[in-house]
């Protein structure tokens, strides 16, 4: 199964690609969808939205999961991030594709084992799940976190009776 994984953001919109076989994991694609911050917002989302698109036509992921909202202290940015990924959401929609939605701490829990992981410690994680892969930036680490947390769920919901 191909799956998913995306890290929103109205800047830069983290995304990553694997291939789960039963446990097994493997990286297929990865990387980060920047938008100009000279741009109107309008424009912005729109670019988001075609990068998207580019990305889910290349991959044909079977499945899909996004990373949650958390709330920053400056209400302007979180807003911003609500429409980053309510684009995120709408274009997983518009591919067929019914996201599951992860909290950042639920995915720094499942990938790392706290959920009050850093970065670093992500990324190196996500570098031992998926030997080999050159991650394209933090986003992308974070995007291939949330793919393997999806991939690790759904083994678990197929074992369970």
């Amino acid at each position: 199964m191909i799956i998913l994984g995306l890290d929103p953001g109205l800047g830069t919109t983290g995304w990553g690609v694997i291939r789960a076989e039963g446990n097994r994991l493997s990286h297929l694609a990865n990387g980060r969808i920047a938008t100009d911050a000279k741009m109107a917002l309008p424009a912005r989302l729109a670019a988001l939205d075609a990068g998207l698109a580019e990305i889910i036509a290349a991959h044909a992921p079977a499945t899909a999961a996004v990373e949650e909202v958390f709330v920053n202290a400056n209400p302007q940015s979180t807003l911003k991030l609500g429409q980053a990924r309510g684009v995120v959401l709408l274009a997983c929609a518009k591919a067929g594709l019914d996201p599951a939605e992860y909290a950042a701490r639920l995915v720094k829990k499942a990938v790392v084992g706290t959920g009050n992981a850093d970065k670093g410690q992500i990324q190196a994680m996500v570098s031992r799940l998926l030997p080999g892969v050159k991650i394209n930036g933090e986003d992308a680490a974070d995007a291939l976190a949330v793919a393997i947390t999806h991939a690790h769920h759904l083994a678990t919901r197929t074992r369970l009776p």
